[in-house]
């Protein structure tokens, strides 16, 4: 936060203003999560789409902000993230249609309590389906192996970093805060959805049972993180290609077959 701030002759304002705007939709997406405590406040009409356009503005404003950078690199992050978040969105809105369907409610919050409150056993290969879908799409969405490397400077596999390469000081914390907000909403809809449990208990103990569901997601995106390469790019479509299928599946499984 204290370093200096410095920002290229060849940026227009968006390079000032688009941090703030890569944030405050992400922001805004925090408020309308399922709740973690038992009676707490929650918003219900909050559907899949609502929650994937403000994620999708979110990494709009970013790919904007990598073209206007004036740099190669930032050109070439932002056609690849545009590239990877053409095949998230979709499979994005199915995975949470899917799993609306089977809690009862199209809200997100009213989704999460209705699974909490009764878990659908008999829905158990749609669930399944959803959820290995969305893991994909955390992996892919916040920018980590084997979809992109976070860490790298390596400019032939950069995506997310070089969208940022030219940012410094307060607007590269900003970014990098935004993306540290980002990991916690998909790990939060996640923990919320796939790992309903807790919400009965009293509100320290559901506070810390979510807090430690958080620290497990967290804990499988770490291992798989080490123990994995990542992908060259044109592979990345097969592995989100999985993501759409399995997302399809959930629907169809639990339409048809009633499973």
């Amino acid at each position: 936060m204290q370093k200096e701030t410095i920002i290229s002759e060849e940026t227009s304002a968006m390079t000032r203003y688009a941090p703030f705007l890569v944030l405050s939709p992400l922001l805004v997406v925090l408020f309308f999560l399922p709740p973690v405590v038992h009676g707490a406040f929650y918003v219900s009409f909050m559907d899949a789409f609502t929650i994937t356009g403000l994620i999708s503005l979110s990494t709009f404003f970013l790919m904007l902000l990598g073209l206007d950078s004036a740099s190669a690199f930032g050109g070439m992050g932002s056609s690849r993230e545009a590239f990877i978040a053409a095949l998230v969105e979709p499979a994005m809105v199915l995975t949470i249609f899917s799993v609306s369907m089977m809690a009862g409610d199209l809200g997100v919050g009213q989704a999460g309590v209705n699974l909490a409150a009764h878990f659908p056993k008999e829905h158990m290969a749609s669930f399944l389906f959803a959820g290995i879908s969305f893991f994909i799409l955390l992996l892919a969405e916040n920018g980590r192996i084997p979809i992109d490397n976070p860490e790298t400077h390596l400019e032939l596999t950069m995506v997310h970093e070089a969208m940022i390469l030219d940012l410094t000081g307060v607007y590269l914390a900003i970014i990098e805060s935004a993306s540290s907000v980002k990991f916690i909403i998909f790990s939060s809809l996640f923990v919320s959805l796939f790992l309903p449990l807790g919400l009965e208990y009293s509100a320290p103990i559901a506070v810390l049972f979510f807090v430690a569901k958080l620290f497990l997601v967290a804990f499988a995106v770490a291992l798989i993180e080490v123990n994995t390469a990542k992908l060259r790019l044109f592979k990345v479509p097969n592995l989100l290609g999985i993501a759409i299928v399995f997302a399809f599946l959930s629907l169809i499984t639990f339409y048809v077959l009633g499973a």
